[in-house]
């Protein structure tokens, strides 16, 4: 066994050698292609007489020839470091872009199915920073204190988003600016903090914690065969809903929520029951929500659509 595979190496290393004459035959010296045809005629007649210690040790000698006239390889690791960081991104993107996308909860309006970003406003100042270090990377947990250093208002609350998942608020006053980790409807819902609230020097703007809540995968690829049904969780993106403004720089936000009616069926609600054609809502989704148990509350009237008990609503046909 040996035997053959010194043998095998020798010619494997031949058929090698005599490639990189061929590569390089127009930029090696005269003196270096006799070298290396002469080490190559060696170690055939080696090979050929069967002297194992000669195929060594010529094997040795033309690998030396042919690593000292080969092109250097120095930054061949650092090229191939960077072509598979590249290859991971486009097929990151690739994928994300047709198949699956990471989605954070954006509100609260699914709890406890799941859980958005919800602030809770908190008058004790915060724990020392080792506390918030560990909470925010187990619990998602981030502190916020913001506090008026003069008299001055609100003139707008301007979100921000960084590599998809990071959102910040600048809090723009007529003094300055506060630059807060949380979403405007968080701030705004949570903390009551809009434009035009006027604060005194000292006063508390924002002062409490925001759970992040829940980070899930949507699966855009499995609607392109098939129908969505009731009872499904979604994501759908707001564009053209009155009511529900677009931001200037992304666009219309996307909500997640659950499908309670398909094309045709007639909506209603008497809280804390939900009515789809006349009858309470089946399935276990919604079954949990209309027992209105702690932490469900059941469904409550809307503000336009299914104002009133009496009032319905028809999916149009071709929703």
């Amino acid at each position: 066994m040996f035997r053959s595979r010194s043998i095998k190496h020798a010619r494997l290393l031949i058929r090698h050698a005599e490639k990189l004459i061929r590569y390089r035959c127009d930029v090696l010296s005269d003196a270096a292609l006799a070298d290396l045809r002469r080490q190559i005629e060696t170690l055939e007649r080696s090979i050929k007489e069967r002297d194992l210690p000669g195929v060594r040790e010529n094997s040795e000698r033309l690998d030396a020839l042919v690593a000292e006239h080969s092109p250097s390889h120095r930054e061949a690791g650092w090229r191939e470091n960077c072509e598979v960081i590249l290859v991971a991104i486009v097929v990151a993107v690739g994928v994300r872009s047709y198949f699956i996308q990471p989605f954070k909860i954006p509100t609260g309006s699914m709890q406890p199915t799941l859980n958005g970003i919800i602030g809770h406003p908190r008058t004790e100042p915060a724990p020392n920073i080792l506390r918030q270090i560990a909470e925010f990377f187990i619990l998602g947990r981030n502190y916020i204190n913001v506090v008026a250093p003069e008299d001055e208002s609100i003139r707008e609350i301007v979100e921000q988003k960084y590599l998809f998942f990071f959102t910040w608020s600048r809090i723009v006053t007529d003094r300055g600016t506060h630059l807060v980790y949380a979403p405007e409807a968080t701030l705004g819902h949570d903390f009551q903090v809009v434009p035009g609230a006027r604060y005194q020097r000292g006063q508390i703007i924002a002062r409490g914690v925001i759970d992040t809540g829940d980070q899930v995968f949507v699966d855009k690829f499995i609607y392109n065969f098939m129908k969505p049904h009731r009872g499904d969780v979604f994501v759908f993106r707001t564009k053209h809903i009155p009511m529900i403004p677009e931001d200037p720089q992304t666009g219309a936000p996307y909500f997640i929520k659950r499908l309670v009616g398909s094309a045709g069926d007639t909506l209603r609600i008497d809280p804390p029951l939900l009515y789809i054609n006349g009858e309470p809502a089946k399935g276990f989704g919604f079954q949990r929500v209309m027992k209105a148990k702690p932490p469900y509350r059941g469904y409550t009237l809307g503000r336009q659509y299914l104002a009133r008990p009496d009032q319905s609503f028809t999916v149009p046909p071709h929703s």
